[in-house]
């Protein structure tokens, strides 16, 4: 399914996959889709509010005014499809059949405290599971945090190693990991493994 055309429409899609090979001017554009280069213009100013497209210099030709070059910014080649769960998988498969289940998740468990960097910072408890729930965001989870008896719950509404906990549930143990080594306080994962994953985390107050 061309869900990136759907998403954003056949002309813009088809720019950003004529960006994504190489940059170039609003002339080259339209040449290459066979539309005007005013048409051109709007969409690509429409992109570049958007933080799709990104000017890149000017394009020296022999005679005339320099034609301004656009490239697909990093932002907008992350919406195309990857690999990244498929390799993933494959990777964590070969692990368990050479070093078996428990030592892959112990690995894991050492990945989310180096993702999570240093020492926990200072703060208040609720302050620090707030930067955790921080943390997960910029890896890309939609996550939030509510107070319960025990401490606090950082509940998902997705997961951002869902196209990997499908099949390999113990890849949880790398965000739990960080979940703990940010928040300074014991963390145990409770996610949700079906169709559509969720993150959660219930940290216990000291």
């Amino acid at each position: 399914m061309d869900w990136i055309g759907r998403l954003l429409g056949g002309t813009r899609a088809q720019l950003l996959r004529l960006l994504r090979r190489s940059r170039r001017s609003i002339n080259e554009l339209a040449a290459g889709l066979g539309i005007t280069d005013n048409a051109v213009r709007t969409h690509i100013a429409s992109m570049q509010r958007d933080g799709m497209v990104r000017s890149a210099g000017v394009e020296r030709g022999t005679g005339g005014k320099p034609a301004q070059l656009y490239e697909i910014t990093p932002e907008a080649e992350e919406m195309f499809p990857k690999a990244y769960g498929t390799i993933l998988n494959l990777l964590l498969d070969l692990l368990q059949e050479r070093i078996g289940p428990e030592e892959v998740r112990e690995l894991l468990r050492e990945a989310g405290i180096r993702a999570a960097g240093g020492a926990p910072p200072d703060g208040s408890e609720e302050e620090r599971v707030q930067l955790a729930a921080d943390v997960l965001r910029r890896l890309g989870g939609d996550v939030e945090v509510e107070r319960v008896p025990e401490g606090w719950r950082i509940r998902g509404f997705g997961c951002p190693l869902s196209g990997v906990v499908r099949e390999h549930e113990e890849a949880c143990s790398l965000a739990e990991s960080l979940v703990e080594r940010v928040s300074g306080l014991p963390a145990r994962e409770c996610c949700e493994r079906g169709e559509r994953p969720r993150c959660s985390f219930l940290i216990e107050a000291a």
